[in-house]
């Protein structure tokens, strides 16, 4: 098997786990899955491929209605990364599927353990998007990362709704909004669900297979991606650094939600007699995300991974540039090796 084609299988295969990884943070109130593919360095390929793909279901729904046909549509179909947006989608659905009966009894039975692992998780994990901004940050940018924080950690304290029976419009708007705190690091979607009472009824549609309910639940999310990942795609690409101020910021604050000892409405209460054990797991959880960055650090040092889809974009630029270096010192050789052919055969 050729190395490169080695390399395509094994991007495939990370980034279904990727996916994986996203998946179930999506599941556990609190963790935002926009913070875990910024984790593992999928974040631009997502919000790029959700872009693409909710608009090319709104023109194909517009122009089709309309009679316009089906080419603008599939042209942003054609530049959605399918290769790796693909394997993410399916980890990410086998995930949500297999941890809805796994994951979620798991937070339910022992919700001080599971959220310590989380919280060393998310707190390891502000090195991706500080290190995404660079540099030293202004004044003006530690207060907009402050407000952010702020604004987080007043969110997560809201107090959560009773469960709801709801109908299917209701669905459709909550599904619209949650689908937001996916692509927004720092914000969970699982979280807002709680707020209004529809985080246990849509687990359980999961577990259910209810399809009309989680059908119209996707519909909703496509239409909130439509409206919401244009906005977020501008400033990403105009605004970068602070779009990436701020959700350093979100996530900051998003530790709240994470604290271990809380009550059944979510209020903060005073560390208990298992404090030693939270410590360990958090250091557990810190301890994987920094692996993760160390592996990926690796696989690209060794070229058994595309530098595009790193989870460090500071090893990123360095292997990208390593590449460029290497590209340009063959293409010389190479050329000089012509000149000496043709030297060669003129004399």
């Amino acid at each position: 098997m050729s190395a490169s084609r080695t390399r395509r299988l094994m991007r495939t295969a990370l980034d279904a786990v990727r996916g994986a990884l996203i998946g179930l943070a999506e599941i556990v109130p609190g963790v935002s899955g926009g913070t875990i593919a910024l984790i593992v360095g999928v974040y631009d390929a997502l919000i790029d491929g959700a872009g693409h793909l909710a608009r090319g279901v709104a023109r194909l729904v517009a122009d089709g209605l309309r009679g316009r046909g089906i080419a603008p549509a599939v042209g942003h179909f054609r530049s959605v990364r399918w290769a790796v947006v693909l394997p993410i989608g399916i980890g990410m659905l086998a995930a949500i599927v297999a941890g809805a009966a796994v994951l979620a009894p798991l937070v339910e039975g022992y919700p001080t353990a599971t959220r310590a692992v989380f919280a060393g998780l998310i707190a390891a994990s502000l090195i991706v998007p500080a290190r995404m901004v660079g540099g030293r940050w202004s004044t003006r940018e530690y207060a907009l990362g402050l407000i952010a924080a702020v604004a987080t950690f007043l969110l997560t304290g809201l107090p959560q709704a009773p469960d709801q029976d709801p109908a299917l419009w209701v669905v459709a708007i909550a599904a619209a909004i949650a689908v937001c705190a996916l692509v927004l690091p720092g914000v969970s979607g699982s979280y807002l669900l709680l707020t209004v009472g529809m985080y246990a009824p849509t687990l359980a549609a999961v577990n259910d297979r209810d399809f009309a309910y989680l059908g119209v639940f996707v519909l909703g999310a496509i239409l909130g991606l439509g409206v919401f990942v244009s906005g977020l795609q501008w400033l990403l690409a105009h605004r970068r650094r602070v779009t990436l101020v701020i959700m350093t910021g979100l996530m900051v604050g998003s530790l709240r939600a994470l604290w271990p000892w809380q009550d059944d409405t979510g209020g903060v209460l005073a560390p208990g007699d298992d404090l030693p054990l939270a410590l360990v797991l958090a250091i557990a959880g810190a301890t994987f995300v920094l692996g993760l960055i160390a592996l990926e650090a690796f696989l690209l040092r060794r070229r058994l991974l595309s530098a595009d889809i790193g989870a460090d974009p500071a090893l990123s630029v360095v292997d990208e540039s390593r590449a460029l270096d290497e590209t340009q010192a063959q293409d010389a050789a190479a050329g000089v090796e012509r000149d000496a052919d043709a030297d060669g055969r003129q004399h």
